[in-house]
């Protein structure tokens, strides 16, 4: 009778068994057979039942064996279903509070410790993918990223060679200054050489955020990592596992109580961190802009939103003052040189991603190294995952450029 009821109740269970604890286990059993009967079934046939709850095909084999006619009607039911796989190899912690067995009763052969062995490894593995994964989701998944190759036929350098074609295919100029030829050539622009050792110790690589208030259509209140100054860590992080650079990013926040000094305010701070790191040669001064609410920066680039952007640079003198005197930068030159660099490299590999390069009338701190960049990131209504996707092609395009590849 009793190894009867102990029969039925495995059976009853048997579909239900790998979400049950053994509490709820006990339970379900009494109320299958009434609870003194119960316990009389449970002491007996379904301790097993619990510990092989984790492997279904372990306790189906069970079930057939005290029940043969359940085994039978099974194989009646599936003709043509698959041999069952090896059962699964359970860890200790799998028992819950079971005790393992201390001693075992006779040595495992050599073929069953090297099939251990390697499943250990193969878990190791499958949990070491599933938290890259996880990293990539939240930073917005790098791995998914191809770079591009140039477009064929994208560029041509010889049109770009008359000053009105380079200024309407590569720059908007303010209406507070004006540009000429003398600064907007094209062989001049690229004669710089912008080539960095990432080799040589120390980093290479600054980045810093003038205006590190500045957020993003669903970043939240109080939250850094949702910011402007966020979306810097995730370049830098690009930069360094992919690319190789060392990158310091500085986060120091200049525009807390006055957006209109922050420039002002963030000169001497940078001026210390350069003077303490002489390695460094690139300089970046990484933005959002601001748009009207109805114009997206967003443009859809192998099947994911990217949010685009923009090279800015200073002239220091406006149409009213001429040239101004305090502003002087000694690097203009090959500051220009610069983004028209990763203006072309852009061009070529990512059509319509950059917008064309910003030319006003002040300085913006760019006259701090030769290869010194301004780039606006996206607006305001931009998400923080469509600027962190253009991280992707803006360091692709920094090691374009950086690397003499472009």
């Amino acid at each position: 009778m009793l190894a009867a009821a102990g029969a039925l109740a495995v059976w009853m269970l048997a579909g239900r068994t790998s979400a049950l604890t053994e509490t709820k286990l006990r339970r379900a059993v009494g109320e299958v057979l009434g609870q003194e009967l119960a316990d009389a079934v449970y002491e007996q046939f379904l301790p097993s039942a619990v510990l092989l709850q984790e492997s279904p095909a372990l306790l189906q084999s069970q079930i057939i064996e005290m029940m043969p006619l359940y085994g039978y009607a099974q194989i009646l039911a599936n003709p043509l279903r698959e041999p069952e796989e090896e059962p699964e190899i359970l860890s200790e912690e799998s028992f819950g509070e079971v005790e393992p067995v201390k001693e075992p009763l006779e040595e495992a052969p050599l073929e069953a410790a090297e099939s251990s062995e390697s499943l250990e490894d193969l878990l190791q593995k499958e949990n070491e993918e599933a938290l890259r994964a996880l990293a990539e989701q939240e930073n917005g998944s790098a791995a998914s990223f191809t770079p591009h190759t140039a477009v064929q036929n994208s560029i041509d350098l010889e049109s770009l060679r008359d000053y009105d074609t380079l200024v309407q295919r590569f720059y908007t100029v303010d209406a507070n200054t004006m540009a000429s030829g003398d600064q907007l050539d094209v062989d001049r622009l690229l004669s710089y050489d912008m080539t960095v050792d990432k080799t040589s110790e120390g980093p290479q690589i600054l980045i810093y955020h003038t205006h590190s208030q500045e957020a993003f259509a669903d970043s939240v209140p109080g939250d850094e990592s949702t910011s402007i100054v966020g979306v810097g860590d995730y370049l830098a992080q690009i930069l360094t596992e992919r690319y190789g650079y060392q990158v310091l990013h500085h986060k120091g926040t200049y525009d807390v109580e006055s957006r209109d000094d922050a420039y002002s305010a963030a000169l001497p701070e940078i001026e210390r961190v350069l003077q303490e790191n002489p390695s460094i040669q690139v300089v970046i001064d990484l933005h959002r802009d601001e748009m009207p609410e109805e114009t997206r920066l967003v443009t859809d680039l192998d099947g994911v939103p990217t949010a685009r952007f923009m090279f800015f640079n200073g002239l220091s003198r406006t149409r009213r003052t001429g040239s101004i005197s305090y502003l002087v930068n000694e690097y203009q030159e090959e500051n220009l040189a610069f983004s028209f660099q990763m203006q072309l490299a852009a061009e070529s590999h990512y059509p319509g991603l950059a917008r064309k390069i910003y030319l006003k009338g002040y300085r913006y701190n760019l006259h701090l190294k030769p290869q010194s960049l301004l780039i606006e990131l996206g607006a305001q209504n931009n998400t923080v995952e469509e600027v962190k996707n253009a991280c992707e092609p803006i360091a692709h395009i920094l090691d374009m450029v950086l690397s003499g590849q472009q």
